[in-house]
């Protein structure tokens, strides 16, 4: 093809240019913005964008159609040309729309662009790649640094699950000491019960004996006395005649057997009911007496470093120092409370606090979700409803703070939770008297919460009646 056949079809040259390989188009599509391209220029192309690379307008990957029209031209003029399509190898160091080489870096879409990628950046803030290199580099840096810092807080975080462990270990070894302690308790209470039981049937064992060896003795000897008479009779009868009958009244008097025939006496074999009968409820009906039932015991996984606990979960006092606790989500810190170790959704429940003369302190319930890890106001919109002494004078916690007359103050407070009728009271426990009553509509579990300030004086719940039923 000469020069001035070259210049005459370079306008139809450039109508048949694959926008994104700058060759003759190669089995073209078109989008339905009307822009045509390569099918595989296409493809690489959405792999990247999900846009026409001409106007950025998207499209869905199935509406690309083929166009046979353009496809034709495209051939008859390589024909007629003598040349061969000519493809650009997709190179990583050239832009993928122009092939040309990656001079720029668009910092709104954070990529590389070629000096034809201009126009389509137009609003957007170009770098050189020096400066934009450096401007990541920056970016990166702080990335690096926050991620160093992550790593130290878990490193930490390793430090105090290992902790953790050591604390469990701690946990599970308490718990088997008491464990066992208990039931050795139990263990000699029921080897008492046992030697009781046994000496008590050993006891009646000899007295029924003793009592069937006397009358076998008696009878015994009426057995005798019973012989002499029958060869007493059986002698006379052995006489003459008339002697016989001369003596015959005589015989028959002394023949004469008043005493009463030998028989059981009542009562005279061992009780077994009284021994056996319903032995392991009796048993533990005479243990209830060395056992207590606490209606509410408290949970040290909720508990503030500052209190210590005693080992039947039922009292709590000011520690002398910060005690070395995990500090997981239910422990409060740095509010001192803690909470009971049974949360209630339905049903009637209440149990009584000693709060003896302790200046300060906080009962009530809450809400399993109230704040933990800081500082708060105790009122219903916290999730606590409560009843408090400070300074002498008792308030009552719920939306707004209300100071209750009380005329004498109570040493043991009881709470009386009815979740049915959606209410919390509070009495004072010695002298049976009712103190106040809140109402709200308590949602999800409620759990008894203690406040016993920081005091030598421990906060002690009080332990519950026990009553056996039966039917």
């Amino acid at each position: 093809m000469d020069a001035e056949m070259l210049d005459d079809s370079l306008p139809l040259r450039q109508d048949l240019t694959c926008p994104i390989c700058q060759g003759i188009f190669k089995d073209p599509v078109l989008l339905p913005c009307s822009h045509s391209f390569c099918r595989e220029c296409q493809k690489r192309s959405w792999q990247f964008n999900k846009t026409c690379p001409v106007c950025r307008v998207p499209f869905e990957e199935g509406q690309a159609i083929s166009n046979r029209a353009l496809n034709d031209a495209s051939e008859s003029f390589l024909r007629q040309a003598n040349l061969r399509p000519v493809q650009n190898a997709p190179n990583e160091e050239v832009c993928n729309l122009h092939l040309k080489p990656l001079e720029l870096y668009c910092e709104k879409d954070e990529e590389p662009v070629c000096v034809d990628c201009v126009s389509q950046h137009s609003t957007h803030r170009l770098w050189s790649l020096k400066d934009a290199t450096g401007m990541c580099k920056k970016e990166l840096g702080f990335r690096v640094q926050i991620f160093e810092k992550k790593v130290d807080s878990y490193k930490k975080m390793t430090k105090k699950f290992s902790n953790a462990v050591e604390y469990i270990k701690h946990q599970a070894g308490e718990a088997e000491k008491k464990i066992k302690a208990e039931f050795e308790r139990l263990h000699n209470l029921l080897y008492l019960e046992e030697s009781k039981r046994l000496e008590a049937l050993s006891n009646e064992e000899k007295d029924r004996i003793n009592s069937m060896q006397r009358m076998i003795d008696e009878t015994e000897k009426d057995i005798a006395k019973i012989k002499e008479l029958i060869e007493t009779v059986k002698k006379e009868m052995g006489n003459e005649d008339l002697p016989l009958l001369k003596n015959f009244q005589n015989v028959k008097r002394q023949a004469h057997w008043v005493e009463p025939d030998a028989a059981f006496l009542f009562d005279s074999l061992i009780n077994m009911g009284k021994h056996v009968g319903s032995l392991g409820f009796n048993i533990w009906k005479d243990m209830k007496a060395h056992v207590k039932y606490y209606p509410v015991v408290l949970d040290p996984n909720t508990a503030s470093p500052w209190l210590s606990l005693n080992a039947d979960l039922t009292s709590m006092v000011e520690s002398s120092e910060r005690m070395t606790v995990p500090d997981n989500p239910e422990r409060f810190d740095p509010v001192v409370f803690i909470l009971g170790a049974e949360g209630y959704r339905t049903g009637k429940h209440k149990w009584d606090v000693i709060v003896g003369d302790n200046p300060k302190w906080i009962l009530g319930v809450c809400k399993e979700i109230v704040t933990r890890k800081k500082k708060f106001t105790v009122s219903a919109n916290r999730g606590v409803w409560a009843l408090g002494l400070s300074k002498g004078v008792y308030t009552v916690h719920t939306d707004q703070r209300t100071e209750l007359t009380v005329a004498q103050c109570p040493e043991k407070i009881r709470i009386k939770l009815n979740m049915d009728k959606e209410e919390v009271s509070f009495w004072d426990g010695g002298r049976e008297t009712h103190l106040v009553t809140l109402k709200h509509k308590f949602e999800g579990r409620m759990f008894p919460i203690f406040g016993p300030g920081l005091h030598t004086t421990p906060m002690v719940l009080a332990p519950g009646k026990i009553a056996v039923h039966t039917s």
